[in-house]
């Protein structure tokens, strides 16, 4: 991805602002709020047991300092924190339609900053490709979140690859809260033995916080069109080859292979019970999100 210039940045964030602010404040606030509001619950105070209260509140240490029961009171969070796990891999910068998979990532990811502002909830940001990029730590206020969308459009990987178990790692180290976190990715992170590589940190990070996935793609990555020989370069390794793309059986098999890939990583999610959404570039994500807060 060239450098921009700081005019065409400004022009580009300022585009993207008016877009995705007025979808935010039309569409996706009372969504996004009904799907996330009152998930966490925050300690208010200890309190004597009272007839019918659940002996798991139960505070031990007050009860025995004080030899009655005592149970603790929670009440729901007001105000959450919204994390989002934006990967930025090379792989992001292939689009065959209208925009490619990181322009599409940036804007999914300032419809749901300002959807978390205009709800008055904190935003941060964390970039990944196959190390943590760059962590912007939460924070409120149409600058802050300018900032984000900044560093989505404009950041310049210092690595090719992609580690989604990295970026999982470091979120919940660095958020000792319960947050709600949406991670922007198309998920393709393979081991040696062809399965998905973050099994375990997305279990680990779903039982600490409220995540969701994003997966995002492009149509023409799920199968291979018939044009003959093609020199194919895979933008996060480097390694090269010769497909002659008019094989039916190389067709087939790369088919075969992306349905099993994605199906993988649906499985994954699954059992660690984390709620996504497939985008497709050439696809309207305003239903999608949508549908995605609506299943919650």
């Amino acid at each position: 991805m060239e450098k921009t210039t700081t005019t065409e940045l400004l022009k580009k964030v300022r585009k993207l602002e008016i877009r995705t602010k007025a979808l935010s404040h039309q569409i996706f606030a009372g969504e996004y709020h009904s799907a996330f509001k009152g998930k966490g619950m925050a300690f208010s105070e200890v309190r004597e047991y009272q007839w019918g209260d659940d002996v798991r509140s139960m505070d031990w240490n007050v009860t025995a300092r004080m030899h009655a029961p005592y149970v603790k009171v929670f009440e729901e969070e007001r105000e959450l924190t919204v994390m989002l796990l934006v990967d930025i891999s090379r792989s992001g910068l292939f689009g065959t339609t209208v925009r490619t998979k990181r322009d599409l990532t940036a804007e999914i990811a300032a419809v749901l900053a300002f959807s978390a502002i205009i709800n008055n909830d904190k935003v941060g940001a964390l970039l990944f490709s196959d190390k943590v990029e760059k962590f912007i730590p939460p924070a409120k206020g149409r600058s802050h979140l300018l900032h984000i969308i900044r560093e989505v459009l404009e950041w310049q990987p210092q690595s090719d690859g992609t580690d989604v178990s990295e970026a999982l790692r470091y979120m919940t180290g660095a958020l000792k809260k319960r947050c709600t976190a949406f991670v922007l990715s198309d998920m393709i992170d393979f081991g040696a033995d062809g399965s998905p590589r973050y099994d375990d940190a997305l279990k680990i990070a779903a039982g600490r916080h409220d995540l969701s996935v994003i997966r995002i793609y492009d149509p023409r990555e799920k199968t291979l069109p018939s044009v003959g020989l093609v020199h194919a370069k895979d933008a996060e390794t480097g390694e090269t080859a010769i497909i002659n793309t008019s094989s039916r059986k190389a067709r087939r098999e790369y088919a075969a292979w992306w349905t099993s890939a994605w199906q993988q990583a649906e499985n994954i999610m699954r059992r660690s019970s984390v709620d996504s959404v497939d985008i497709a570039t050439d696809q309207d994500y305003v239903k999608a999100l949508i549908s995605l807060f609506r299943s919650r």
